[in-house]
């Protein structure tokens, strides 16, 4: 290629921005080409400050710690080589200028790392991953993922929204102990696997084969987390465009007769992560919201979080949120409906609850509750 091109609708979460993470490491290709890594996220289970650690590395303040020492006995190392003005020591006398040299900040005064990217031979990656089998800890989950994707696969990343669901859930776990859960539009699957930690089955769905071959991979390497408490998460196919769900045989993540009798007949909670920003995406959820809840046979909690992003927009000349306008009017519309079949209410959530995973739990990150009771 002569020259760079660069797509107006690539996006990136600001998770995998900036990380506390000592590198980033690619796992492999996906089917469409992308790179996909893997990152691991710590969960303090008492609430208290958590941490972040990359695949490969142990996951405790250890090896932050080792990092730190190693990089400030470095800096100590090109200290030695310098006077005590700072200017380093030329040796001869050749006449040659003394540069000064600019000591690298040490990690503790970083809030967080820029990720470095690095690139793993399939080898290495298969012995680490047959190791960290064996010794992941209960408080990490592994999560494979993309970065900077087009719109239509933002699926593939992690977002705030995601975090700020699972910090409900793990600070609130009676809630949802034994439940059956569904979640909509579930990308990488994360809340799901946290959802499994208290309930019993958790039907993790989305649309995509690649997208639901990654998420049925991080099930999998999430098992350490759900089997001690018992709980299931099922992969599987639903498309809010389609009025029914993919029962067919043949297809890899399709649903069996006695798994949708389940969900009709045993559904308590459905939960959806900062997926409403797309108009006709939202309004294609809030109709498979009506559905699904029309069809339970018993009251329904709904958890919806979706991050509110400032645009500056050329049609008000002014700072708007269009996507997140939409959004409150679809449950507006929702609340107000009368059907003689469900009652809705809606009202927000203060999340006071205490934080269990790493990330910024800014402002504009809000949880919404909408209640479904048949009439």
């Amino acid at each position: 290629m002569d020259q760079i091109t660069f797509h107006y609708d690539t996006v990136l979460s600001d998770v995998h921005l900036l990380l506390p993470n000592s590198r980033h490491l690619m796992a492999r290709l996906n089917s469409v080409g992308q790179p996909v890594f893997i990152s691991r996220f710590r969960i303090l289970w008492d609430g208290a400050k958590q941490d972040t650690c990359d695949l490969g590395s142990p996951c405790g303040g250890e090896e932050l710690d080792r990092d730190t020492q190693e990089e400030k006995g470095r800096g100590d190392a090109r200290g030695s080589e310098t006077g005590a003005d700072g200017v380093e020591d030329g040796g001869a006398d050749d006449g040659d200028l003394a540069v000064t040299r600019r000591q690298s900040l040490p990690r503790m005064d970083r809030d967080r790392d820029v990720v470095y990217p690095i690139i793993l031979s399939q080898a290495r990656r298969e012995e680490e991953e047959e190791e960290e089998e064996e010794e992941c800890p209960r408080d990490v989950i592994r999560i494979e993922h993309t970065m900077a994707t087009p719109l239509e696969d933002v699926g593939k990343q992690v977002w705030r929204g995601a975090f700020l669901l699972a910090d409900l859930i793990l600070s609130q776990p009676t809630t949802f102990r034994g439940a059956t859960v569904l979640e909509l539009g579930a990308g990488t699957g994360l809340t799901s696997i946290v959802m499994a930690t208290v309930a019993k089955t958790v039907y993790c769905t989305d649309v995509g084969e690649d997208l639901l071959s990654m998420c049925q991979k991080n099930v999998i390497l999430n098992r350490h987390l759900m089997e001690p408490a018992g709980g299931e998460v099922r992969v599987r196919l639903l498309d809010w465009l389609r009025h029914d769900l993919c029962t067919d045989t043949d297809a890899e993540f399709g649903w069996t007769e006695d798994e949708v009798a389940d969900l009709h007949d045993n559904t308590t909670v459905i939960i959806a992560a900062d997926v409403c920003y797309d108009d006709d995406l939202t309004d294609a959820l809030f109709r498979t919201l009506y559905r699904i809840c029309n069809n339970l046979h018993l009251p329904c909690t709904t958890y919806l979080s979706i991050e509110k992003r400032l645009n500056f927009t050329l049609r008000h000349l002014d700072v708007s949120c269009e996507a997140y306008n939409h959004f409150r009017n679809c449950l507006c519309e929702m609340q107000e409906l009368r059907d003689g079949r469900t009652c809705f209410t809606v009202e927000q959530v203060t999340p006071s609850f205490p934080q269990c995973l790493l990330y910024e739990r800014i402002e504009q990150l809000e949880l919404w509750k909408v209640t479904a009771v048949p009439v």
